[in-house]
């Protein structure tokens, strides 16, 4: 079952989702609109590498916007810092955004139930599109969980991307191999 606008704002006053900043303008019906963040990363290696750390380059985009160009791939991060502690979010593009040629993420549309970070964009485009910081990018759209969570998200040892940052975060793919693998 998907959230309301009235539930999304009775757990954001319960504080089991909590989006910061939160603006009543951004509520839709059953979703919340998300914003594009000031900087974008990119990979500096022409051939990544799942076994190993690959590093990136940060953008930040002037207030005149940034060409994202195709066969480019962005990675590029929400305004908003959220925590979601009873429900699964979804993060999907905006179709205005999408209208644009614009998809803003390859696999990772799912959160988990104890997620607390701005998200990561992985941000692709069919032809060259401006992008601008704070410009509507998504929307989160929160599930109801049947059953109990053992161990949410921020709790697992095995967690990857739990440290708070308003900047994009890099695949850490890497750390699923043993160090003498890397």
């Amino acid at each position: 079952m998907i959230l309301s606008d009235t539930e999304i704002l009775r757990h954001i006053r319960q504080g089991t989702i909590v989006i910061e900043p939160f603006r009543p303008e951004c509520l839709g019906t059953n979703s919340y609109d998300v914003h594009l963040g000031k900087t974008l990363a990119v990979y500096t290696d022409e051939v990544l590498d799942a076994r190993r750390h690959n590093r990136i380059e940060y953008i930040e985009i002037p207030d005149e916007g940034y060409v994202l160009q195709p066969n480019r791939f962005y990675l590029g991060v929400t305004e908003e810092y959220t925590e979601t502690h009873l429900h699964v979010p979804f993060l999907e593009g905006k179709s205005s955004v999408g209208r644009l040629g614009i998809d803003i993420h390859a696999t990772a549309g799912k959160g988990d139930v104890g997620f607390c970070n701005h998200w990561t964009l992985e941000i692709s485009v069919k032809q060259p599109v401006r992008v601008y910081a704070g410009m509507p990018i998504g929307q989160l759209i929160y599930f109801e969980v049947c059953g109990e969570i053992a161990t949410p998200y921020n709790r697992k040892q095995s967690a990857k991307y739990c440290q708070r940052t308003p900047l994009p975060v890099e695949s850490m793919m890497w750390r699923n191999f043993p160090p003498d693998e890397r």
